[in-house]
């Protein structure tokens, strides 16, 4: 059964982020759901004693993260973010893992995002030791952190922010912070745990 790109339309008046700059977001992961299709079906033909097995085996790799940690992004955004709960078991956990207000999980995560270079901003739980942790990723199929959970997912690649605020990355990370859907984010937090 091949992958279904999602319709993620309703993002569309999110403050900070113009139509134009979702809709090509949109376009680029509808990219990757497609080339996901074509490399399952491709692989399911194909021979795995042939070099030209193995590099599309690779390619899946990153073509599968793309299209997953896009869908990760969209779901944990909407319009008006009403903020983090502090009394959500989540917000109470940030405050153990990440420390009070100057050291706190929306400075430490900012901060990551804000590093030179292209790739992702992640929350993960971490179920066995029992803690939260930001991480930052390069590419989408490599640094993810085994057995982890994500939790919050940015976009840091220059797609999802060149178009409306050019090398302004700082102002498009205030924009995504004032997007997160943290009803979603709990949702993830609580089926973390279980």
């Amino acid at each position: 059964m091949a992958y279904e790109a999602k319709n993620y339309d309703h993002l569309i008046g999110t403050p900070g982020f113009s139509e134009t700059l979702l809709k090509n977001h949109f376009t680029l992961y509808q990219g990757y759901v497609k080339n996901v299709n074509t490399l399952l079906e491709k692989l399911r033909a194909g021979d795995p004693a042939t070099p030209e097995y193995a590099e599309m085996q690779r390619r899946l790799g990153w073509e599968f993260n793309g299209m997953r940690l896009h869908e990760l992004y969209f779901q944990n955004m909407m319009q008006n973010s009403p903020g983090c709960d502090k009394d959500a078991p989540l917000c109470k956990q940030m405050d153990v893992d990440f420390g009070p207000e100057e050291k706190s999980w929306t400075k430490n995560f900012k901060a990551i995002a804000a590093m030179r270079g292209i790739g992702w901003v992640i929350l993960y739980w971490d179920p066995i030791g029992e803690r939260l942790v930001n991480t930052w990723i390069n590419e989408h199929d490599v640094g993810h952190l085994a057995g982890c959970f994500p939790l919050v997912v940015m976009d840091v690649f220059e797609h999802a922010y060149m178009t409306d605020y050019g090398i302004k990355r700082a102002d498009y990370i205030e924009a995504f912070m004032k997007s997160i859907d943290w009803s979603v984010v709990y949702e993830r937090f609580t089926q973390a745990k279980i």
